[in-house]
Parts: C-alpha cells; sequence; structure tokens
C-alpha cells in the first residue's frame, strides 16, 4: 500500500523532496499510466508547475505552508478550473468561455498547500453511474480496465485508485461519490447536504447536489475534507452550520459508537459480494442489531423524480435547440424529466420530507448505520442489465439502488472500501450517519482501517511509481 498523502506533504515541508520533483512524478505517471484509466480530461502541467516551485519557495524562505503541501490533486470536470471551459462531461460546454477562476473547493485544497494537476471524466451533466461517456471515451477500472469505474464521479474515483493523484474532488447527486468510491475500492465522503460549498461546481440538482473527497487513506480523507471547510458568501444553498474538524478524533476508537446495519430494501437486490462485505464491517464495529426504514424505497422513488424534473428544466432551453449533442444515455431522460407535471414533483418533495422524519425516527438510537454502497462490484463496460435475486434489472440506475435513498434526504455517508479474499474486484459499505455527525463517521472508518478490515492500496497493476 502507498504511504498516506499526508506524509508525503511532510516529506516536501522538511526539505526531504520538493513539491517540483512530486509534481514532475505525477505528471510522468499520469502521460504514461493515464491513458490506460482514461481518468483525466485536461492536465495542465504549466499550472501545477508554477504552484510546485512556488510552494518550494515558499519552504525554503521558511514561510508556514498548509497540511497538503505540494500534493497534486485533481478535480471532476465540472469544478471550475481557471482558464479552461468546464465541461461538465458534455459536448455542449466545450465551447464555453474558459473559467475566470476556480471553483470555491478547489480553492480551499490549494490554500491548504495542494495542487491542481487537472480535470477529471465523467457522466455527462453528472446524470449516470457507469462514466460511459460517449464524448471522452469511458473512464476504466484500475483494478480491471475492462470494466466501469463508477459514475458519475468516476474519473475522481479511478485517478486515486490508479495513483495518478492522492486526493480527488467529487460530487453527489443520487451516489456519483459512493459508486465510484465502493468500484474503485477507495474511501469517499458525502458530507451533510449543505456542508461544504457548491459554487464553481456546475449544477446537476440543487436541492440533492452534494460535493466531496476521494482518498485512499482515512487521514488523507479526514485532512482534504478539514480543508474544504468554509463558510462561501457566494453559496446561497450552504448551511450556516459551524465547521469541526475531524482529523483530531480520529484515534478515538469505537468506544461509545452504537452502530446498526440496515435491513429490508438493504438486504435485498445484491450480490455475495455485496452481502459480505456489509458483514465484515458490521463484524469490525460490533453492529449485531438489524434496523428498517420503511421509507427507503419511497426516498429513492421521490430522488428519481426531483432528478428527473430539476435536471430537465435545467436542459429544457438547450435541449430545444442541441438535443443531438447530448450524450445519448441522457437525452431521453432530460426530455422526460422536464415533461414531469409539477404536482408530480411537489409530492415527491412531501414524501422526501416524509422519509427524512422516518428516518430521524430510526436514528435516534443509533449513530452511524450500514448498509452496502453498491448491489455488485464492478461490471464490464457496455453490460445493460443485472440480475439480482432473480431480478433482471437495467444495470445503470440500479448501481444507486442503495445511495439514491439516502440522497434524497441529505445524510452525511463515507464509503469505505472492503478488499475481497479472493483479489478479484473491491466493493464499497456506506457508513451512514445524522446530519452534521461526519466526525463520528471518520471515527468508524479510522477504526475498521486500522483493523485491516477496510484498506484502500493503488490497484495492484498500477502500483509501482504510484503517488
Amino acid at each position: 500500500m502507498s504511504p498516506p498523502a499526508l506524509s508525503l506533504a511532510a516529506r516536501i515541508r522538511a526539505g526531504e523532496t520538493t513539491a517540483r520533483a512530486v509534481m514532475e512524478a505525477a505528471l510522468a505517471r499520469c502521460a504514461a499510466r493515464g491513458p490506460e484509466v482514461n481518468a483525466f480530461t485536461a492536465l495542465l502541467p504549466d499550472r501545477a508547475l508554477a504552484a510546485a516551485e512556488a510552494m518550494d519557495r515558499r519552504i525554503a524562505a521558511g514561510e508556514l505552508v498548509g497540511p497538503l503541501a505540494g500534493l497534486p490533486f485533481a478535480a471532476k470536470n465540472l469544478f471550475d478550473l481557471a482558464g479552461i471551459p468546464t465541461l461538465a462531461g458534455s459536448r455542449i460546454r466545450r465551447d464555453a468561455p474558459p473559467a475566470g477562476r476556480d471553483a470555491f473547493l478547489v480553492r480551499q485544497l490549494e490554500a491548504a498547500g495542494a495542487i491542481c494537476l487537472g480535470a477529471l471524466n465523467m457522466d455527462e451533466f453528472a446524470y449516470g453511474f457507469t462514466t460511459e461517456n460517449s464524448h471522452d471515451g469511458p473512464c476504466r477500472n484500475p483494478h480491471d480496465t475492462g470494466r466501469i469505474a463508477g459514475g458519475s464521479s468516476g474519473g475522481s474515483g479511478a485517478a486515486v485508485a490508479a495513483g495518478l493523484v492522492p486526493l480527488s474532488l467529487g460530487t453527489d447527486t443520487n451516489g456519483s461519490i459512493r459508486v465510484p468510491a465502493s468500484l474503485n475500492g477507495i474511501f469517499g465522503v458525502k458530507p451533510t447536504y449543505g456542508r461544504l460549498s457548491r459554487h464553481g461546481a456546475f449544477p446537476f440538482v440543487h436541492s440533492l447536489d452534494h460535493v466531496g473527497p476521494f482518498a485512499r487513506s482515512v487521514a488523507d480523507l479526514a485532512a482534504a475534507y478539514d480543508a474544504l471547510q468554509g463558510l462561501d458568501p457566494e453559496d446561497s444553498h450552504q448551511a450556516p452550520q459551524p465547521p469541526e474538524a475531524v482529523t483530531p478524533g480520529l484515534d478515538a476508537g469505537l468506544a461509545g459508537l452504537r452502530v446498526a446495519r440496515l435491513g429490508g430494501w438493504f438486504g435485498r437486490l445484491q450480490s455475495a459480494a455485496a452481502r459480505g462485505a456489509v458483514e465484515a464491517v458490521a463484524a469490525g464495529l460490533g453492529a449485531t442489531r438489524v434496523v428498517e426504514w420503511e421509507m427507503a424505497e419511497a426516498s429513492r422513488a421521490a430522488a428519481f423524480t426531483i432528478t428527473a424534473a430539476e435536471g430537465g428544466s435545467l436542459h429544457l432551453p438547450t435541449l430545444r435547440t442541441r438535443l443531438e449533442d447530448y450524450e445519448p444515455l441522457i437525452q431521453d431522460r432530460l426530455l422526460a424529466g422536464a415533461m414531469i407535471p409539477a404536482a408530480w414533483v411537489q409530492q415527491a418533495q412531501r414524501v422526501r420530507a416524509r422519509a427524512a422524519a422516518a428516518m430521524r425516527a430510526v436514528m435516534a438510537d443509533w449513530d452511524i448505520l450500514l448498509a452496502p454502497a453498491t448491489p455488485v462490484a464492478a461490471t464490464p463496460i457496455g453490460q445493460e442489465t443485472l440480475v439480482l435475486d432473480g431480478v433482471e434489472l437495467p444495470l445503470r440506475p440500479s448501481m444507486g439502488l442503495f445511495t439514491q435513498p439516502i440522497s434524497g434526504i441529505g445524510l452525511p455517508v463515507l464509503t469505505v472500501p472492503v478488499q475481497r479474499a479472493d483479489g478479484v474486484l473491491p466493493i464499497g459499505v456506506q457508513l451512514i450517519g445524522r446530519p452534521w455527525t461526519e466526525a463520528l463517521l471518520f471515527r468508524a472508518a479510522a477504526a475498521l482501517e486500522e483493523a485491516g478490515i477496510c484498506t484502500a492500496p493503488v490497484a495492484p497493476a498500477f502500483a509501482e511509481g504510484a503517488i
């Protein structure tokens, strides 16, 4: 397993290596191994090397630099990066004017010392779970490049799993951080709705969109998450909750944590690998009770309706003039969503509120609930259906069977990877918390990592020379 990114940052700060040397190594690796996974849609070498040289000058001058000093990171290509168009995975935005400045979260990571290396592949306009992008080509899973990397933040997950960068930024509307984290075998966190600023990230569904980081260790993920905190006056959707640092509590262990497994909807329609992963995590956290949230399926249906309606409405003006320029996989869904009656959306919001109230009652006695992140491990690129519990289902929407109900009510989720004993493909488990309790999720994830139950090594075929 590669050493945590924080160790590399410490070496840069101590003068044992330079930010320039680290960045040159990252760029060389992206050039040599990047095309195998097709995670990047744009590399920014001039920007990255200039920032690395500036970091080295600051260190040489004895200035204090941030905890992520010199670490390369990359961002899903719906985050604004100054000087290039914000593609959001689309053909339509290729002729958009370059972004005038970086997204808020990109600036937050750079304020902590990290250096942006480029933009990452994704499902067009974040509407998908597989990153089989018709414009940029499919993003490939580093554990098996014939398989999907998940989506819509597929490039963000694959770049970290392949050791191209130690940290990345993604977004999650219905599971787009949790699905790639699961399929690529890494850690990812979807914070409480509204906790992190979305300013400078191209929207999909305002009432469901979340943003968050990926990493290969809990400590790295926590450091990135801490760096992303901050109230952004330009984001009217951000909740004015006081941030708390999660890093200091990582070694607190499991004492006092009340953990249960979600049953019912979350115990069906899944592979043996998904069940086994939840069982392993439950054993590691001492979770012996199974509880049910009876509104899960209804919450998923509400999220489906809200997603389709808001997404369709957002794109309707462009659909009228440039329909054929949209990704074939989403054209019909956007058109159908634009025609959903307002009464349906209003009812979906009522169901969403009832689902949230029902979950509050379930979580009154629990700090963390466990559920599969995906029903299966990574599937072959181009596969159209899944058979789960004897039922044939469409593959792409079914990757969100267990993430979408949680998105609808805005709870924080940390996805932890379980590396299977057969060494084939990893799969993830959701640690679900009450609003604003991300620190408890990080505590539990750190304990699972310490016990060796949840680890995120670089994908074996890419391990040599990983960043």
